[in-house]
């Protein structure tokens, strides 16, 4: 019997092909958290692309004068500005959209990507680490959320929000319980707020990316990249490939555009079907404490 013919899903159209028509976005403003490092910047490329005006927030200033250059020289791009940020906190918040508004007007989409995570079993995450996670990635998420609600409710116009998500927020997630959590709350927000904010013009969606290689992965991603054998990144995964992040900003880009206006309250997975994998015979089950190369639990004193 001869070997069975495996091909993947197709490879996607060259970085600088656009999903949407030229200048969709232009006269719009859009915000981005995280825009300043990885699949943030990804995704306000995308929008630069398609004529939008620009803003992206981060707490790192060197990072964002880095982003601000590159994201400025996309063609096609508008105006790009950046704005320092801690998500976590109410009032530099509304200083981000004040910030905003004085440069461009009020922001027409916000993408809400910052977030915060790493491994850990349960039983070793202290308070302060599990609210540094759901601090950032739920809290700051509603912090954004709710500015930009406010702003337009109060000035009667509407608006589009995608919330960056995981799908662990479906299916839990071991190692990553403080994330997993965050993640689940930034779901629930998404299916609540698309029917209170339906009647006012105001659509949120989610967006959930799969494995997207890129400069900016936390140093554990890419430990356990580097870790896996020649070929087996691509190998497990079903479509036989990783994303390109502009895929994930096509993504995004269409979720908030004119296109998609009768899609809200819904959350899109972009990573070819990888989380609902399941195998024919199930593995061993491995603790998460041997999977990260942890010994056994010992209580602190």
């Amino acid at each position: 019997m001869t070997d069975e013919i495996r091909r993947g899903l197709p490879a996607p159209p060259a970085l600088g092909a656009a999903a949407l028509p030229s200048g969709t976005f232009e006269g719009q403003v859009v915000l981005v958290t995280g825009g300043g490092t990885g699949l943030g910047k990804a995704i306000a490329a995308e929008f630069a692309r398609l004529g939008a005006d620009l803003v992206i927030a981060s707490r790192r200033a060197e990072q964002l004068k880095a982003a601000r250059e590159e994201l400025a020289a996309v063609p096609g791009a508008g105006r790009v500005t950046a704005a320092v940020c801690d998500i976590r906190d109410p009032e530099r918040v509304a200083e981000v959209f004040d910030a905003a508004q004085a440069a461009f007007g009020l922001p027409d989409v916000l993408v809400n990507n910052a977030a915060a995570n790493f491994p850990s079993p349960a039983e070793d995450l202290s308070p302060n680490a599990w609210r540094a996670v759901v601090d950032i990635t739920l809290t700051g998420t509603w912090l954004m959320t709710r500015e930009f609600g406010r702003r337009h409710l109060a000035a009667g116009t509407g608006g589009s929000i995608v919330n960056l998500g995981a799908s662990y927020a479906w299916t839990g997630g071991p190692g990553f319980a403080h994330s997993a959590a965050a993640k689940a709350g930034v779901k629930s927000l998404v299916e609540t707020l698309a029917v209170e904010w339906g009647p006012y013009g105001i659509q949120i969606n989610g967006l959930v990316p799969g494995l997207f290689p890129h400069a900016d992965m936390t140093e554990d991603i890419r430990g356990g990249l580097e870790r896996a054998a020649p070929g087996a990144r691509d190998s497990r995964q079903p479509a036989l490939r990783v994303g390109a992040p502009r895929e994930l900003g096509w993504a995004a880009t269409f979720l908030a555009s004119p296109y998609a206006r009768f899609i809200t309250g819904h959350t899109l997975v972009v990573d070819g079907a990888n989380w609902q994998r399941r195998s024919v015979v199930s593995p061993e089950v491995v603790p998460v404490r041997t999977q990260l190369g942890r010994g056994p639990f010992t209580p602190s004193p």
